[in-house]
Parts: structure tokens; sequence; C-alpha cells
């Protein structure tokens, strides 16, 4: 299972999604951190992905070839991160035949109506004990 975490500007929502998903599953997946600068990517390289990649190309190529795709709301939003996450970056990742697990953090002017906002940790638990583990469950069996 090839995972690619998406995430820009101080890497901190990745490396906190990448440790809680390292503690559960260990080395039976395999974690890609891919940032949208090379601070970003290094956090998440310290938080024990397995692989790492900087900027639009990495990320345009990563995701075409991943089974789930993991990140902030803004990592399909044009221009979020305070102009880090281009376009071709929010097409890519939109279009990218994997599964995606969207976390709803944004800084942008965007609102999700009906979602209760809670703090990124049990966001992150929630993803990882719940979603994507009944997801491994049901490509094991």
């Amino acid at each position: 299972m090839r995972i690619c975490v998406v995430d820009g500007q101080g890497g901190g929502i990745g490396s906190t999604i990448i440790k809680r998903l390292k503690k559960e599953f260990e080395e039976t997946i395999e974690i890609i951190a891919l940032g949208t600068n090379s601070i970003a990517t290094s956090a998440m390289m310290k938080a024990r992905a397995n692989k790492g990649a900087t900027g639009e190309n990495a990320i345009i190529r990563t995701v075409a070839s991943a089974d789930i795709i993991i990140g902030s709301l803004g990592i399909i939003v044009a221009n979020s991160m305070i102009g880090e996450l281009s376009p071709k970056m929010a097409e890519a990742i939109a279009s990218s035949p994997a599964k995606k697990f969207l976390l709803p953090l944004l800084q942008e002017q965007v609102e999700i109506i009906g979602v209760t906002l809670e703090p990124l940790p049990h966001m992150v638990e929630s993803l990882v004990a719940g979603k994507l583990k009944e997801l491994m469950n049901n490509v094991r069996s």
C-alpha cells in the first residue's frame, strides 16, 4: 500500500499524520512525504516517512501512482497554503485515481458546511483508527 502525505509550509500536519500512521501500521505500508517546499518535506521525513520529494513536478508525478493520498482539504484547492500549492498540483491530486482522505483544515476563504471541526490529533486518530484501518483490513481480506 503506497500512501502519499501532502503538506506545505512547515509540514506540521503531514508530520502528525505520518507519526500516527507509523505507530499503527509500522512498516507494512510505504509512506511518501510530498512537500510543497523542502521544509515541509524535511519535517515529514523526520516523522519517519519512507521516501520524500519536494515541489510541483514531484507531487504531480507521484500522486498518479498512489493508492491513498492524505492531507488537508487545501491540497485540492488551487493556490492554497499561501500560494505554495499550485493549480497543477491541486489538479493532479484531485484527478489521481487514489483514494483521498482530506482533513477539513483550511486557511483559505473556504468553509465546509456540516462538518464539525475538531483538533488535528482527533481528526488524525479518526482517520487512522477508523477509515484507514477499515480500508486496510478490506484490502488484506
